[in-house]
């Protein structure tokens, strides 16, 4: 198939047909893969989709620990009462 890029204010980019949207189940988003001279368009069904159960797996796992102090010794927490 082939389609031609569309000016779109400063920008250019490309229109997709409905069937195409339809077909791919295409919403808002869709995710741009670089890949060897080819750029790929994947659509975006839930950006946090399983989340939930990957947060479990890390509790599980131990691997939800702060790589970081929340708290500085340096901080001075009376100017934020």
């Amino acid at each position: 198939m082939e389609t031609s890029i569309i000016k779109i204010g400063n920008s250019k980019g490309l229109r997709l047909s409905k069937t195409i949207l339809e077909k791919y189940k295409i919403k808002d988003k869709v995710e741009i893969i670089l890949e060897k001279g080819e750029i790929i368009l994947r659509p975006i069904t839930s950006p946090r989709k399983n989340w939930e159960k990957e947060f479990r797996k890390m509790s599980e796992n131990g691997d939800d620990k702060l790589l970081m102090n929340d708290v500085f010794e340096d901080e001075n927490l009376e100017e934020w009462t």
